[in-house]
Parts: structure tokens; sequence; C-alpha cells
């Protein structure tokens, strides 16, 4: 881990930083009224408050204003960004979060970053930095000339840098946004880049050195295994599936939980194909198998007494001579056979193999993360994760998704929709009613999980941002579901629970 970032300053007028992030308050909602947040002298709050009133700024959420910086600073500008609230309640972290994310946007091409919390609270020092720093992000693997100008230091300035809880605040959102940063550049990455071979070379190069293991199960060992939604979707392709097993074992842990990520490294629908138009984001059908990755390597860099088991399930579903028909009948691991109605149904098939192997190891809980269904849109948009399972842990993963700033909604498994998924021919098919289908593909995994406590996340919306930024989410990979599990992973080391 990086040394910390933590500016112990005396006062503003002493940080050395390209662009001073500073937050205001909402005032009482007129122009010009906006509070600022910050501990300043009385000159520079002064010269504050007059460009407060002159910008007639309001200090909602998502205003975000830059000025040049008042000769008293050692900065060359400063940005004023808008949490909302009032003067009765301190902003929650997420508002902070968001508003330095969108601070630190405003501030691009500035190579140093001083945030002041608006309080020195950890929880908000922490959410600073990590706003700052999620807001930061850029991809530029594919214009290397460009990496070095988009490098940017973040810095937090606070009162308390020396305080424990501080320090441990900022260390742990450093461990998060270098996660989120490489789930961000594997959803980023173009398909040709990502195979599944590359990508399980991937995690396992991203492992050596922690505490994590890795096992590789290529086309051979996932024949032999039995692995046949695994095998099936990937045999179109020329660039063969694998599964990959993560290990994170610490001693003494209190609790064991499992979590399969789906893999699917490019995904144009296979037989059943997409149109062009829905192909272009589809290099982000990985995105739950990213989360997990980086979920179980910041677990164990964060040494959380929780035994954590992960699985990657990486195929490429193309269309091709060899490629899976719809109607074939495959073998899936453990022996269940299924109907393959819709070849673009792949996700749940893939998920399915590696549920079967998580639910051998009788862990306390079992969760699941995956971009699976259209129907996730519809529902829900594409901020917010749809959420299924067993209701102890459903409701334990929306409350830590809500702890970690990330839209979850507890979303329901209706009985009625199995029936949907009965085959003539095998013991369930992969699609059922026209309905429904998000709740169905959750019927659909449920089949594979038996009793053990489960809960699955649907992140087909909120994986890939196509729109514009906003707060501290990029245009492109958004590293959706890392901070929801990892905050679950924190809940079950507390409490010793895995709901």
């Amino acid at each position: 881990m990086p040394s910390s970032p933590v500016l112990a300053a005396r006062s503003l007028e002493t940080v050395e930083a390209a662009a001073l992030v500073v937050f205001l308050g909402g005032g009482d909602g007129e122009p010009g009224t906006a509070r600022v947040l910050a501990d300043a002298s009385e000159a520079l709050a002064d010269e504050l408050l007059d460009a407060v009133a002159a910008l007639r700024l309001t200090g909602r959420a998502d205003e975000v204003t830059v000025i040049p910086a008042s000769p008293l600073l050692r900065a060359s500008v400063v940005v004023l960004t808008g949490v909302g609230g009032d003067d009765a309640h301190e902003p929650t972290a997420e508002a902070v979060r968001r508003a330095a994310g969108a601070a630190a946007r405003a501030a691009a091409g500035h190579p140093t970053i001083a945030v002041v919390p608006p309080s020195d609270a950890a929880a908000l020092v922490g959410a600073a930095y990590e706003g700052a720093v999620l807001g930061s992000y850029s991809f530029t693997r594919y214009r290397p000339a460009k990496a070095e100008a988009a490098a940017v230091d973040v810095k937090v300035v606070t009162g308390k840098g020396r305080s424990k809880d501080v320090r441990a605040a900022v260390e742990r959102a450093q461990v998060l946004t270098q996660a989120v940063a490489g789930v961000r550049d594997l959803v980023n990455t173009s398909p040709a880049d990502l195979t599944p071979a590359v990508f399980a070379d991937t995690a396992r190069t991203a492992a050596t050195g922690t505490k994590v293991k890795v096992a590789v199960a290529d086309l051979k060992a996932l024949r032999a295994g039995g692995y046949g939604g695994i095998v099936g979707v990937g045999q179109g392709s020329v660039n063969e599936p694998r599964l990959v097993t993560l290990s994170y074992t610490p001693a003494r842990a209190k609790a064991h939980v499992a979590i399969v990520g789906k893999g699917i490294t490019f995904d144009s629908g296979g037989l059943s194909l997409k149109p062009p138009a829905g192909m272009a984001a589809m290099k982000s059908d990985m995105a739950g198998a990213a989360a997990v990755l980086h979920t179980v390597l910041a677990a164990a860099e964060l040494g959380l007494p929780v035994r954590v088991t992960g699985y990657l399930a990486l195929a490429e579903n193309m269309p091709s001579g060899a490629a899976q028909r719809p109607s074939d009948v495959i073998t899936m691991r453990g022996g269940t056979t299924v109907e393959v109605l819709n070849t673009d149904a792949e996700g749940r098939l893939v998920m399915a193999d590696a549920l079967v192997d998580a639910v051998a190891l009788a862990p306390d809980a079992v969760l699941d993360i995956a971009t699976l269904t259209g129907a996730q849109l519809v529902a829900l948009g594409t901020r917010v994760a749809g959420v299924m399972g067993t209701d102890g842990v459903r409701d334990a993963v929306v409350a830590a998704a809500g702890e970690a700033g990330e839209g979850a909604w507890p979303m329901p498994l209706p009985e009625e929709l199995r029936a949907g998924l009965d085959s003539p021919v095998a013991d369930i098919a992969n699609i059922g009613d026209k309905f429904g289908g998000m709740l169905s593909a959750g019927v659909f995994l449920r089949e594979f999980v038996g009793e053990t406590p489960w809960a699955h996340l649907d992140i087909a919306g909120p994986s890939f941002n196509e729109g514009k930024p906003w707060g501290y989410t990029p245009k492109g990979g958004t590293g959706a579901g890392l901070r929801t599990l990892l905050a679950y992973l924190e809940n079950v080391s507390a409490t010793g629970v895995a709901q």
C-alpha cells in the first residue's frame, strides 16, 4: 500500500496543490446562500463567501464551480462542490463521496488535488478521499501518450491527521479505490485483449505475493469435471473457457463466504445473435467476475477475518459452426440437465456450474454477481442493482450496498415463475416466460443453490455507464458491486454472522 495521503495541515493557506477542493452546504435555497464547509481563516472565508455570492451558488448536490485560487492560497484553482443538506445535519458519506468525485472530474488536468472534507469525522475524511480518487480515474491503456498527463495525486486535508481512526479510514479507502480501479480497468479492456485465458492469467498475476491462492481449470479439466454450462457457452469461440478459483483462508476465520462472478469476456449472444447496437458494450459482460477478483484481493489486503472463496466463470459467447444451438441439452456440474432455448441467456449457465462448486464447500453464505439480464435495466434502471435470494442474505447485501453508497433494491423470487422454466426434455430450461426476466433468472440460479443461504446481484445496468459521467462514476466501466461485496464481508467480520 502506498504511503498515507493524509495531510495534517495547520491551515488551508499552507496546503500545496494545483487544485483545492472545498465543499459547500445547501443554504436557504436561494442563489448565493451556500455555506462554506471548511475551517478557513477569516480572510479566506470572506473571499470564498464573496465568490459564492457573486456566482449565486446554492451548495446543492452536483453543483461544481472552478474559480481562480485566492492569493492567500498555494493552489492554482479552488473547486467549490455542493453536498446539499442543511445546517441541522452533517452531510452523508455518500453525499461527500459524490461531491468529491464531481470536483475531481472538474479538476481534470491538474496533477495534484487536495480535498478539504466538510468535517474531521473519520467516515467523511475517508469518503472525501475515496470520492476524489474514484472521480479522477482514467483509462489510458490504449492512449499511453495521455497516461502521464492523466495521473493525479490526491491528498486529503484534515486537522486530525494523526488520528488512528482517520488514518484507518483513509487507508481502507486506498485499498478500496485501487480495487475499484482494477475492476474498471478490466471492464474497459478490449475483449480481444481479455480472453478467458488472459483473464485467468491476470487473476494469477494479481494474486502473486498476496494471501490469495489461485487455481485455474482449463478446457480439458472443465470437460472432465462435467462443467457443461461453461463448456457449452464457450464452445463457439476459438478462445477456450476457464474456471478460476480464488482462496483466501485467514487463521481463525469467523465465517466462510463464497462469491461467484459471471465472466463472459464478450457476449455476441451466440447463435441467438444480439443486434449490432446491443453488442458494443458487451465487453462489460465480465464485470461480475472482475468484481469478485478484486473483492477477494481487497479482503486479503485488509486482513478481514473471513474465509472467502471466489469463482470466476470465464467464457466467450460467440457464434460459429461449433457453437451451442438453441434446443441443445447440456449436463451441468452436479448432473442437472438444461435445455438451452436461448444461447443469449448464457450467463446463468456458467454461473450455475460455479455455484455448484461453491455450495459443495458448505460455506455460511454464497453470493453471486452478474451482468445477467436486460430485464434488470427495465425494472431498476442503470444505477440500481437488483438483489434476490434468501431473505437474510439478500437484506444484508442490500444494507451493505446502502453503507457503501451503491444503489441496490431487494427483489422477490416468485414461486410461480418456476413453472415457466419447465422443459419437456430436461430438468429445466434456461429461459422462462416473457415477463419478469430478471426474477426468472434468479429462480434458475436458485435451482443450483439448494438450502445454502444465498444472494444474487444483477448489475447489468450499474456495471457500465454508457451515458455521461456523474459524481465519481466515469463513462465506461464503473466497478459496480465491489464496494457492496466488501462492505458485506466487513460486516461479517464485525459480527461473525453471514446472514
